[in-house]
């Protein structure tokens, strides 16, 4: 049986709507995105050229690396366009309240 670990992340009043927020999770580096009603949670390293995402833009679902252009899913960590070519780590994100909490220790499938 596996245990969660969540961890505080950040709180919602910190985020604006498709705008990236690195923050630091469990040793981590972590880019929170806030879709709408929905928090996302990627490991902040394009596998690409290992660049910040949260120095990036996002729109229509995805997170889009500053550095060469690669795109990511937001809710699949998916590459969608080159040239990267292997996923980004997606975390689940809980909320309560204002906080947004991430557990690194699982992946999104």
């Amino acid at each position: 049986m596996h245990t969660t670990n969540w961890i505080k992340a950040g709180s919602l009043s910190e985020l604006d709507d498709e705008v990236p927020l690195a923050v630091e999770v469990g040793g981590v580096p972590v880019v929170l995105v806030r879709d709408a009603d929905k928090v996302h949670a990627l490991r902040d390293e394009c596998t690409h050229a290992r660049v910040a995402l949260s120095q990036g833009k996002v729109a229509d679902g995805e997170i889009e690396c500053a550095a060469h252009g690669a795109c990511f899913n937001l809710r699949t960590g998916a590459p969608a366009a080159a040239p990267a070519v292997k996923p980004v780590d997606v975390y689940p994100v809980r909320i309560e309240g204002d906080d947004v909490f991430v557990d690194i220790d699982r992946m999104v499938s």
